[in-house]
């Protein structure tokens, strides 16, 4: 199983980015998926989850109202639209993929993960 992480950058205080995640040997449709993040010297943090229909999302109070996470399930690709970024938002993101079909928010919870994109946002 191997999932991918893409679509960072570089971008200005105020702009957007769309980060996806796809997967091979994984149907990632039958499995909750989260993002989370990490930014250099800190511990991987919770950004926002799915389950395996979509209907159910949870995010961090932190990108709450800025951020969007949705699912193609026939494209088996989760997306992470990252709008009004802030220079706070500036990590390594990544995906991973659950153990079930329902959304979690602990990192142990998660059974694979991406590689990380670095999404760099200026001030």
């Amino acid at each position: 199983v191997q999932l991918q992480a893409f679509g960072g950058g570089l971008v200005q205080a105020g702009g957007s980015l769309r980060l996806s995640c796809a997967a091979s040997g994984r149907t990632l449709s039958t499995y909750g998926t989260g993002w989370f993040r990490q930014a250099p010297g800190k511990a991987r943090e919770f950004v926002a989850a799915i389950n395996w229909s979509g209907d159910n999302i949870v995010y961090a109070e932190s990108v709450k109202g800025r951020f969007t996470i949705s699912r193609d399930n026939t494209k088996n690709t989760v997306y992470l639209q990252m709008n009004s970024l802030k220079p706070e938002d500036t990590a390594v993101y990544f995906c991973a993929s659950g153990q079930d079909g329902v959304f979690r928010l602990l990192r142990g919870e998660y059974a694979y993960w991406g590689q990380g994109t670095q999404v760099t946002v200026s001030s």
